[in-house]
């Protein structure tokens, strides 16, 4: 019998606000239909002449696409779907029920992950809501065991699967991997970035043995294998251990003005991707904000001084705010996107802390936030500020550049095999931002 479906409690709290929301769903995103859904959405509109037109214009053939990929919607110039009325609510769900939704715009924002029997329920912070309620309150990212819902879990059959299957390694031991790895995230009583290095160090200490494809728990080498994979877990419990981890990060030096130069190049390359009007807004004050302006190339060491600066003035104002944004995403992270999505842990870990870089950018360099920090003395009207920043700042990083195929294939050449001191050393770098 399957078991009951675990939710995160940000997800738990969900409700889409529809016409009240800032942000459309399908904005600036790329809308797979698969040929079983194409079918279902023309029998919906079946019986209205003018919606299977309208349809059948919105709708562009992939020829020889998946069939995950049979079509997509075209969307219009500004980016958003052709089929939103004056509310910007989908006119086809509103006479013709959920139906004639392709699966992507059922589900969203919800991430179901099927792990063998047992199906989790996290959210994706592209969507406003799920990152005011993921970022905002101090529960958010509990999982919570709760009784499927329509309301929670629509089209569960469309649930990624993951099979429990020990001849893949890799993913049989994921779930208890990243339980250790939630533990160290769960040991606030270190900075982040000292947590950042330790999920590091830890991934380094399996890094011989537990990637994608190992052939380390095979025969006669497998109880060995899951002895070491215990052995080195076990390691990162200890208090002896972590406390050495966090003493040789926090004595790193690294120079800042390479990465702002990373992360600017993120955001400028984004732009001109032609995401949408509000991240360019957002993206072009941050630069702006550091001293980066759009077609020049700035100092680098300057903005770095000016981003380490703004940033010590935020954490001294609104500092467990300020962490607790941080320390929710970092956890969402986990439950979000499995780790065998990597090729290795290191690579996966190595994913976290450069988003976590590139956000602390983003948010530090937010012109509002900007303004906050020369406020004299933290204020509720102030956090309130700070609050409509970070979800902006994180939803909008999340919608159009987390998940943008550029990015990734940027991220996977950054770190190259992940695997190995010098990918170890890359997390660092990124840690320490």
């Amino acid at each position: 019998m399957p078991t009951e479906p675990t939710l995160l409690r940000y997800m738990t709290r969900f409700r889409c606000i529809a016409e009240r929301c800032e942000d459309t769903c399908c904005s600036g995103l790329r809308v797979p239909v698969s040929e079983p859904q194409w079918a279902r959405m023309r029998a919906a509109v079946a019986g209205s002449p003018e919606d299977s037109e309208r349809l059948h214009q919105c709708i562009t053939p992939n020829p020889g696409g998946a069939s995950t990929e049979h079509a997509f919607i075209q969307m219009r110039p500004d980016g958003h779907c052709p089929l939103l009325d004056t509310e910007r609510l989908c006119s086809l769900q509103r006479r013709h029920g959920d139906a004639v939704l392709p699966d992507i715009c059922a589900t969203f924002p919800r991430v179901v992950t099927r792990w063998g029997e047992r199906m989790e329920v996290s959210g994706t912070l592209a969507c406003p809501e799920v990152a005011r309620l993921c970022l905002l309150a101090e529960d958010a990212v509990e999982p919570v065991p709760t009784p499927i819902e329509s309301s929670n879990v629509p089209r569960p059959e469309t649930a990624r699967h993951i099979p429990a299957d020990a001849e893949d390694a890799y993913a049989f031991h994921a779930e208890t991997v990243r339980e250790a790895l939630l533990r160290l995230l769960h040991r606030r009583e270190y900075p982040l970035a000292s947590r950042l290095a330790m999920l590091g160090h830890l991934a380094h200490g399996l890094d011989g043995f537990y990637f994608r494809g190992t052939e380390s728990f095979r025969g006669e080498d497998r109880a060995a294998a899951e002895a070491q994979l215990s052995e080195v877990l076990q390691r990162f419990e200890s208090p002896e251990v972590l406390e050495a981890v966090h003493r040789d990060f926090t004595s790193l030096t690294l120079p800042g003005g390479p990465c702002v130069g990373l992360f600017s190049s993120v955001l400028r390359a984004r732009m001109t991707a032609g995401r949408g009007e509000r991240f360019s807004t957002l993206a072009r004050g941050v630069l702006e904000s550091l001293g980066l302006q759009e077609g020049a190339p700035g100092d680098l060491d300057t903005a770095w001084r000016t981003y380490a600066e703004r940033w010590r003035q935020l954490e001294a104002l609104h500092g467990a705010r300020v962490h607790q944004y941080f320390d929710n995403y970092a956890a969402h992270y986990l439950w979000r996107g499995p780790l065998i999505d990597a090729p290795s842990l290191l690579a996966y870990v190595f994913r976290l802390a450069l988003r976590v870089g590139l956000l602390r950018l983003a948010l530090v360099g937010h012109p509002r936030v900007a303004e906050l920090c020369q406020e004299p003395s933290p204020t509720a009207e102030a956090q309130e500020h700070l609050d409509r920043a970070a979800v902006e700042t994180f939803q909008l990083v999340a919608k159009h550049v987390e998940q943008a195929p550029d990015f990734l294939a940027f991220a996977d050449g950054l770190v190259g095999p992940g695997r190995g001191a010098d990918a170890l050393g890359k997390v660092l770098i990124f840690a320490t931002f």
